[in-house]
């Protein structure tokens, strides 16, 4: 029976490790199983959303220990996706930290750069300050290219990204 999952294998083989005078337990079945490596890795269910790994600058975390302390102070940034019956769309969204509030968003059939900008327009758009911003995001090409670094500096917002550590 390929890819049966543990759980219904340990169901259907309980009735006769008892008529067979075995006692063993769940958990103690999968560790068993662990320890033989016949357990089978579970097939990955989801849409990669960010490529760090690539020659683009990569600007330090500006947040780390700091909490936002009052509205419009830090936006933070992502892409998520949603599987329809035609396709995978990707939302872009940004969100103020202390708030959270979605400040802008961007639903796209990819991830392109252009895509996460519109966001961004949207959110500074939105914004009722004029003080001093804080952009943070993962190392996604889309945060690291031109076009978004571009956007960032023309309105004056500083760009923060996670350490290499988180991704």
């Amino acid at each position: 029976m390929p890819r049966i999952g543990t759980r219904k294998l340990y169901y259907l083989l309980k009735e006769d490790f008892n008529h067979l005078g075995i006692k063993i337990g769940r958990d103690s079945f999968f560790d068993y199983l662990r320890s033989e490596s016949m357990l089978i890795k579970p097939k990955k269910n989801y849409t990669k959303t960010t490529n760090s790994k690539h020659w683009m600058k990569k600007y330090p975390n500006l947040i780390k220990d700091h909490l936002p302390q009052k509205p419009e102070e830090c936006f933070v940034s992502d892409i998520t996706y949603i599987k329809s019956r035609e396709r995978t769309h990707y939302l872009s969204l940004v969100t103020d930290a202390y708030s959270r509030k979605i400040m802008g968003y961007q639903l796209s059939d990819d991830m392109s750069a252009e895509s996460v900008v519109k966001a961004l327009q949207m959110a500074i758009k939105n914004r009722k300050s004029k003080e001093v911003l804080i952009h943070h995001s993962d190392r996604g090409l889309q945060y690291c290219s031109s076009i978004y670094q571009k956007e960032l500096r023309k309105n004056g917002i500083k760009s923060s990204m996670t350490d290499d550590r988180w991704i």
